[in-house]
């Protein structure tokens, strides 16, 4: 009552003067708090409320190298109220990648935030999870069920399957655009123009679906039908609509960082940010519906099931059988709190992290490769003589794994592509303990993010880091032996490093082979405009906008 008579005794004038001074205040304490923060770095001067945020116009990437070119290998700045630290220097992050887990100063990716509880990823998966307990539980299944020979052999089957799916839809297009008279005479010199980005990502979606819940999802045949007056009817799909589907996984990964950098207030009501945010939960209540429901139905098929029948080799129904009666890995864990079945919440979160990290980050990759070997004869010809070594023209492409491991050089090529163009943006860690850092102690708290585009550009351990090189990685190249000599262990960081290595690299790497023996074994590759630059977007990770293309089969000599 004291404090309501008070109140009612000021007028308009006097409540703008507390405004005023309240705001005053504040504006106080935020810089007294930041000219006098501990180990002062080089980097842009925060603004009250928007701090660093008037630097950020949507594009990571852009922001990241920016302010590595203006501050150098490790600089500051400060989005959603925390202090970041931005590390370009492979010297400065061994502390950090090659932590175990007995240590979990480095553990942890993100602290607790409202941003990532809002989008529904807080304490879920593996990919941002903030609770050490929790994520180690994750991690340890979806690792038993990636890692097993049963899923690699189930990846190459499927990888067979859907090149020769996408052949059928590439051959069948360029018929298309053929006069009927024409079709039989011409019909191994057809020409077609395709977006390249475009097809890979649904190459693997459907990849990952599969593998992921033992389902198929028809995206490719759904994008053939966008191009094609003849439709394919798909049944039986899982997804019935793949294109919004698609959409949505790589608008949830994309837009992730909407919920990192800007707070609630900023993300609510900031005039540029409201209807994004709007969009994108909206998007997470269509994607954690649409995978609830695969669950529930998987879960009911599998209790219909006998004792002991045998089960599906996809990650959805090992998740699902985890640590109960139908659990056929039988793993036995001297630990009581990994002893437990998975929660429907906990199985949604491990199968939203493989779409995520399985859908865009490959066929980004695979895009990106496409473009930088058409701009490099020599590394084109060179791979397509070593795809003809391992893989004969004129003969059936029965693709298997022991093959794609003669592939040296064409994997050279997928680690440069990982140097020059990563997906992946940065790596982050929070500290859970003090520790020392690039010579300087930081208290626990600190957020810091590794930079990858400007660890992979260092040009002490990457001579001439503008070029694309496939024989920096190539053992029989004498300028391979030259960089192993001076190159750091972590100056190459494309699938992160320690307990938070990628556990898809090795699928990741078994599809980018294959697309490469298939699509550079029996095609002629080239981009329509050669002078045309890269189109990337970058958000949580950097992607290929559009890519166009012109293919036809290879001319062999008989």
């Amino acid at each position: 009552m004291v404090v309501y008579n008070i109140i009612s005794t000021f007028n308009f004038t006097d409540c703008l003067v507390l405004i005023a001074c309240s705001f005053l205040a504040y504006v106080f304490q935020f810089y007294y708090k930041y000219f006098t923060r501990p180990n002062k770095l080089p980097g842009p001067l925060p603004l009250p409320i928007i701090e660093c945020g008037y630097l950020f116009t949507g594009n990571t990437r852009e922001l990241l190298e920016s302010l590595h070119k203006k501050y150098g290998d490790i600089c500051e700045y400060y989005l959603a109220g925390s202090r970041r630290i931005l590390i370009s220097r492979p010297e400065y992050v061994e502390r950090i990648l090659a932590s175990s887990s007995k240590d979990t100063t480095f553990l942890t990716r993100f602290p607790y935030s409202e941003g990532l509880e809002e989008l529904g990823t807080a304490g879920k998966g593996i990919i941002v999870n903030h609770d050490v307990k929790s994520w180690k539980f994750n991690r340890q299944f979806f690792n038993q069920v990636i890692f097993t020979p049963n899923f690699n052999n189930e990846a190459v089957k499927w990888i067979n399957i859907l090149t020769q799916e996408l052949e059928v839809y590439w051959k069948s297009l360029a018929n298309l655009k053929l006069s009927n008279g024409n079709l039989q005479s011409v019909k191994n010199e057809w020409q077609l123009e395709i977006d390249m980005k475009k097809w890979a990502r649904r190459f693997t979606t459907d990849m990952i679906i599969i593998l992921a819940t033992g389902e198929r999802s028809y995206s490719m045949a759904s994008y053939y039908n966008v191009h094609s007056p003849e439709k394919i009817t798909l049944s039986n799909a899982l997804i019935e609509d793949s294109e919004k589907f698609i959409q949505g996984i790589t608008d949830h990964h994309f837009g992730f960082t909407y919920f990192i950098y800007f707070n609630s207030f900023l993300r609510h009501y900031m005039p540029f940010l409201r209807s994004k945010i709007r969009y994108l939960l909206k998007n997470r209540d269509n994607l954690f519906k649409t995978l609830d429901l695969i669950i529930k139905e998987r879960r009911k098929v599998i209790e219909e099931m006998p004792i002991g029948a045998e089960l599906r080799p996809d990650m959805l129904t090992s998740l699902i059988v985890t640590n109960t009666e139908r659990d056929l890995n039988n793993v036995k864990l001297a630990r009581d709190d990994f002893s437990r079945p998975m929660t429907d919440a906990e199985i949604r979160g491990n199968l939203l992290d493989a779409l995520v990290g399985g859908i865009d980050e490959t066929a980004n990759t695979f895009s990106f490769l496409v473009y930088y070997v058409c701009q490099s004869p020599q590394v084109k010809q060179k791979m397509i003589d070593e795809i003809d070594s391992v893989f004969p023209p004129n003969t059936s492409f029965h693709l298997k794994y022991e093959d794609l491991l003669k592939l040296k050089y064409c994997d050279a090529i997928i680690n440069e592509i990982g140097r020059i163009m990563p997906v992946p943006n940065e790596i982050r860690r929070y500290l859970e303990n003090p520790s020392e850092i690039a010579g300087y102690q930081w208290e626990a708290g600190t957020m810091i993010h590794i930079y990858i585009n400007g660890i992979h550009s260092n040009k002490n351990h990457w001579p001439n880091p503008e070029i694309f090189d496939p024989d920096r990685f190539y053992k029989e190249s004498a300028n391979s032996k030259m960089n192993d000599k001076a190159r750091h262990k972590y100056s190459l960081v494309t699938f992160g490093g320690g307990l938070r290595t990628c556990p898809g690299r090795k699928l990741a790497r078994i599809e980018l082979l294959s697309l490469m023996v298939v699509v550079f074994g029996k095609y002629d590759v080239d981009l329509v405009d050669i002078n045309a630059p890269l189109n990337t977007k970058s958000g949580s990770i950097t992607i290929c906008g559009e890519l166009p293309v012109k293919i036809r089969p290879r001319k062999l000599q008989l």
